[in-house]
């Protein structure tokens, strides 16, 4: 009986485990670009469709197109480096090298911190409760689910190396 028991207790986090796993890969293979712009379009339908938290809480026009002119910018040169390196942006393809140049010197993620600043920026620009809440998931989704994920795979491709520039530089800023 003891036997049996202790055995029922450990299939259940297992179940658990492969539960979540499957659930971050779905939220993997949807892409953070897609991702973000689906949060955006469900801020903009609460916002102006519903009229959900339409009262303006804390709106600077100008700082959120900074913001977001910014955020665009880092995003590009992130970009454009993978294109000149010939490397993968998708998340879930193998990775040829690590690169430490441009905006990756100052963050492991500027892609992701460039969407992050342009979602900001919306919020910013708006000043609405939905638009700062699309922000807020976009980035938990990216530190929780892509980020460890990405992670992971890099430290089990390149160890040491990975590992170092890990030490290095921060994953935001």
């Amino acid at each position: 009986m003891y036997a049996k028991e202790e055995c029922r207790h450990r299939a259940f986090p297992d179940i658990i485990v492969q539960i979540r796993t499957e659930a971050y890969m779905s939220i993997i293979n949807m892409r953070p670009p897609i991702i973000a712009i689906v949060l955006t379009l469900l801020a903009a339908s609460l916002h102006w469709g519903l009229h959900i938290g339409e009262t303006v809480w804390f709106s600077m026009p100008w700082a959120g197109v900074l913001l977001g002119i910014a955020g665009f910018l880092v995003m590009m040169w992130a970009w454009s480096l993978f294109k000149q390196q010939d490397l993968a942006l998708c998340p879930t393809a193998k990775t040829e090298h690590i690169t430490t140049k441009g905006p990756f010197r100052f963050t492991r993620n500027p892609m992701y911190l460039g969407m992050v600043l342009i979602m900001l920026g919306l919020s910013l620009y708006f000043g609405t409760l939905p638009f700062y809440i699309s922000a807020t998931v976009f980035f938990a989704v990216l530190n929780i689910v892509f980020c460890p994920y990405e992670e992971n795979k890099l430290a089990e491709a390149f160890g040491d190396e990975y590992m170092h520039y890990r030490t290095r530089v921060r994953r935001w800023l």
